[in-house]
């Protein structure tokens, strides 16, 4: 393990959410959605708002620190953040960033953001509208490959075909999340449980993936607040200690026209054995985990490049059983995640690690000490976080 890390270095003090909203359904703007979250998240950690001194997001967040800064009466901005990439991949990454922020002086309280509203905005998992492509799009559009499903398919096809691996294995994925959702009265699809009949009966969007293979489209907004580590304990909430957070993508990942030399993979090669090194923890150290899911495959293959199993061993590892809370062998994405709860660009996936870690998830596992969330498979950068208790430091 380096020297130079953040590990224990700092904390996650506060989480907090909106209700979330079918995509284009929200009430207010995009720019409420984010303060509203930002509230909860102060009110869930006890401090005045007044007391945030930075802001860190990714994706291209249109909501502007020095506005939310000017809503929320800040004394000062000191730290303002945007991790690069349109996907989710940077969830973890925006995190990490907080924590090296405080961690080195630079802001004493960061928030960690993402707020959508899609109503306002173009929809995520629509084709770009347009007569003219330009850039990547100009390579793909051609060959009617535009939305994200089919931009990412033909890695995961790839994948999947070279480790025979059966479609059984992404249905438990998605069968683990509706599970979890159905405890959770926060999820949008609580109390719409899918079976594996209704899984196998849904439409193909592009193959390898049906209907409930993809994320949904959602509207609201997630928060944390991360501080140093030595004020963890003054807040309202038991702390969440940042093991490691690692980001970034193998050689040429992003190289365009599909032209990636390591094109199977969900982008974790190089990512996934940083992580575990400032973590200081193994795979069988780590007892839930929240895998951002644009689709089931990205989840499957990005669970096999941070060791959890071999691509050999998929389709015996990936059943509902033992990706379900409490008793599974690993508990997988605990409130629902994007499949279910909510598509807040992969940042309730964080707020749900943080509740693992404070026994607070209406699918507790028990006794949590460690808690992982992987951020956008398949996109790139990808970041990946591990979360653990005071015990674990």
């Amino acid at each position: 393990m380096s020297k130079r890390t953040l590990r224990g270095k700092a904390a996650i003090a506060g989480v907090g959410e909106t209700p979330y909203y079918k995509h284009g359904k929200a009430p207010v703007s995009e720019f409420k959605l984010a303060l509203q979250a930002i509230l909860a998240a102060c009110e869930d950690a006890g401090i005045d708002p007044r007391r945030i001194d930075g802001f860190a997001s990714y994706s291209n967040d249109r909501n502007d620190p020095s506005r939310l800064a000017a809503a929320l009466g800040l004394p000062a901005l000191r730290f303002s953040n945007m991790n690069w990439g349109g996907g989710g991949g940077g969830g973890s990454a925006a995190v990490g960033n907080a924590a090296a922020a405080v961690a080195c002086g630079m802001a004493n309280c960061v928030v960690v953001f993402r707020a959508l509203a899609q109503g306002q905005f173009q929809r995520f998992g629509a084709a770009p509208p347009g007569g003219a492509a330009a850039g990547e799009a100009a390579l793909n559009a051609p060959y009617g490959v535009m939305s994200p499903a089919q931009r990412y398919a033909m890695r995961a096809m790839r994948f999947l075909h070279e480790n025979h691996i059966e479609p059984s294995a992404q249905r438990a994925i998605a069968l683990a999340s509706y599970r979890h959702a159905q405890a959770n009265p926060r999820a949008v699809m609580h109390g719409r449980p899918l079976t594996a009949e209704a899984y196998d009966a849904s439409r193909w969007i592009v193959e390898p993936w049906r209907l409930f293979d993809c994320c949904q489209e959602n509207d609201g907004a997630a928060a944390l607040i991360v501080v140093p580590a030595e004020e963890a304990r003054d807040f309202r909430q038991p702390p969440a200690y940042l093991l490691g957070s690692a980001q970034g993508s193998e050689y040429r990942n992003g190289a365009r026209g599909h032209n990636a030399p390591l094109y199977a993979t969900s982008s974790f090669t190089t990512v996934a054995p940083q992580l575990y090194d400032m973590a200081g923890v193994k795979p069988a150290d780590v007892d839930v985990v929240q895998s951002y899911e644009n689709f089931t495959g990205g989840v499957l293959m990005s669970l096999v490049e941070h060791g959890f199993f071999t691509a050999e061993q998929a389709n015996d590892f990936l059943t509902p059983e033992n990706l379900t809370a409490p008793g599974g062998k690993l508990p997988l994405n605990t409130s629902g995640g994007n499949l279910a709860e909510c598509y807040m660009h992969g940042l309730e996936l964080q707020v749900e690690a943080v509740r693992q870690l404070r026994g607070q998830s209406t699918a507790q596992v028990p006794d949590a000490e460690v808690s992982m969330v992987i951020s956008g498979p398949m996109v790139t950068p990808v970041s990946s976080m591990i979360l653990g208790t005071e015990a674990v430091l």
